[in-house]
């Protein structure tokens, strides 16, 4: 009988032991998958050029199972948010629009009141800020920790999170933010020059594809306007 009830409580043992070793093995699994998303991601996002579906479909993807899946979602959800705003920001700093507004076409086609080049610099400015702060703001374990700090997964899930993640954050460089700031200086040195044109209306005119003033004064007064303009685009 004892004999029996050894063997039993070893059998028990074994099958345990195995139970764990498949788990901790399949655990590993997940895992590895969730670095090599991870990485495949990183390439993506470093390539040139940069395939923007390509990512947005990796991003939008679920290749782990069980907490890794929660896991995978969360970052995952980190870095969509994080690389929504880094194109919106492209896009405004691409925005073919703003090297149009001190153009004879523009004068000629909202001139003299330019309300809709107003209203397009306004905008603009406004939602450059935003993206700035808020590319400022994802580079904060703050924010980082917000996607995954109602998800209730084990430390070592977090620890995971912290190390792909968080790590390594609040860097100095201020590469995005100082090309903000240039392109919002340029928008407001073209706002400068906007409003002396429509301070003036009564006063300049185009004329093959140029602008021309009725007295020298003015003319010195916008080329000085212009100029400032330069300082930012060199």
């Amino acid at each position: 009988m004892k004999k029996k009830i050894l063997i039993g409580v070893l059998a028990v043992i074994v099958i345990a032991v195995v139970a764990i070793g498949y788990f901790v093995f399949a655990d590993g699994q997940q895992e590895q998958k969730l670095k090599d998303e991870l990485t495949e991601i990183n390439n993506l996002a470093n390539a040139t050029p940069i395939d923007v579906d390509a990512i947005y479909d990796k991003l939008g993807e679920t290749v782990t199972k069980g907490d890794y899946a929660i896991l995978e979602t969360v970052m995952k959800s980190y870095l969509k948010d994080s690389f929504d705003n880094a194109i919106r920001i492209s896009e405004l700093l691409n925005d073919e629009r703003i090297t149009e507004i001190l153009t004879a076409t523009n004068y000629q086609e909202d001139g003299p009141d330019f309300v809709e080049t107003k209203a397009y610099i306004t905008s603009t400015i406004q939602e450059l800020e935003t993206c700035k702060n808020n590319h400022q703001e994802y580079l904060t374990q703050e924010k980082a920790m917000s996607y995954i700090e109602d998800k209730n997964l084990d430390e070592y899930y977090v620890n995971f999170y912290k190390d792909e993640i968080v790590k390594d954050m609040e860097s100095n460089d201020t590469t995005v933010a100082d090309s903000i700031d240039e392109i919002i200086a340029i928008l407001q040195n073209s706002e400068k020059v906007i409003d002396f044109l429509i301070a003036n209306k009564n006063n300049w005119k185009i004329e093959n594809d140029s602008i021309v003033f009725n007295n020298e004064d003015l003319s010195n007064q916008y080329m000085d306007l212009i100029t400032q303009i330069w300082f930012f685009v060199k």
